[in-house]
C-alpha cells in the first residue's frame, strides 16, 4: 500500500500493523508511507458474529489478509472460491462485474481493493436474501 492517503474524520480510528490510532478532534490526514502496510478503517471493519451470509463472509476473510491476521494462500483460496460459488447465483451485469474485480484483486494480492468491491455487493446480497423470506 505505497503511497496510502488517509483521511481521517474526528475521533475515527483505524488500524495500522495492528495497532489501532484514533484520530484527534479535527479532520486530518495520514501518509502511509511503508509498502505492504496492513490498514483497515475500524468504520468499514465486520465483526465476526456479522460475517453471516456469502458475501460477508468473503469480506471478512478479505479483512483478516489485508489485516495479516490470516494465511494469504489458503484465505485467497478461500476468497477465489467463493467468488466463483457466488458468481453462478449473482449473475447480472453489475455483479458479475464486482464479483471479476474482487477476484483480480485478490489474484494481485490487493485485498483492500477486493474488500471493497465486496462490501458493494453487501446491499444487494441483503436485498436477495428479503425476497427469499416468507
Amino acid at each position: 500500500m505505497t503511497g496510502l492517503v488517509l483521511k481521517l474524520a474526528p475521533k475515527e480510528r483505524v488500524l495500522v500493523n495492528g495497532v489501532v490510532i484514533e484520530n484527534g478532534d479535527r479532520r486530518s490526514r495520514i501518509s502511509i508511507i511503508t509498502p505492504n502496510a496492513h490498514v483497515l478503517r475500524l468504520k468499514d471493519a465486520i465483526h465476526p458474529d456479522s460475517a453471516n451470509t456469502p458475501v460477508s463472509r468473503l469480506c471478512y476473510i478479505c479483512q483478516l489478509l489485508l489485516i495479516g491476521d490470516a494465511d494469504v494462500a489458503e484465505g485467497r483460496r478461500q476468497v477465489i472460491l467463493g467468488i466463483e460459488q457466488l458468481s453462478q447465483i449473482l449473475s447480472d451485469t453489475d455483479s458479475q462485474g464486482l464479483l471479476g474485480l474482487a477476484s483480480n484483486a485478490v489474484i494481485e494480492g490487493d485485498f483492500y481493493r477486493a474488500f471493497k468491491k465486496l462490501r458493494a455487493l453487501l446491499p444487494r446480497e441483503a436485498r436477495l436474501i428479503a425476497i427469499g423470506k416468507p
